[in-house]
């Protein structure tokens, strides 16, 4: 994907899959959840595409974390 915040999705995936892996919870699992593909949950933990505010809510939502640690950049 090319795309001007490269760095930030690439952040946001890697905060994903470790809340995801917190949670005991597979990419099939967590894409079960939520209501999309597996592929696509991969696509966005490798930031290949760019994601949804409602994808991501709903990501937060069944990890149980707040919305903001999701894009909490270290």
């Amino acid at each position: 994907m090319e795309h001007e915040h490269q760095e930030e999705y690439r952040k946001l995936g890697l905060n994903i899959s470790y809340y995801r892996k917190a949670a005991g919870l597979s990419q099939i699992q967590l894409a079960d959840r939520i209501d999309i593909s597996r592929t696509h949950m991969s696509r966005i933990e490798n930031s290949d595409c760019a994601v949804s505010l409602d994808v991501v809510f709903r990501i937060a939502k069944v990890l149980d974390v707040p919305v903001y640690k999701l894009f909490e950049f270290r």
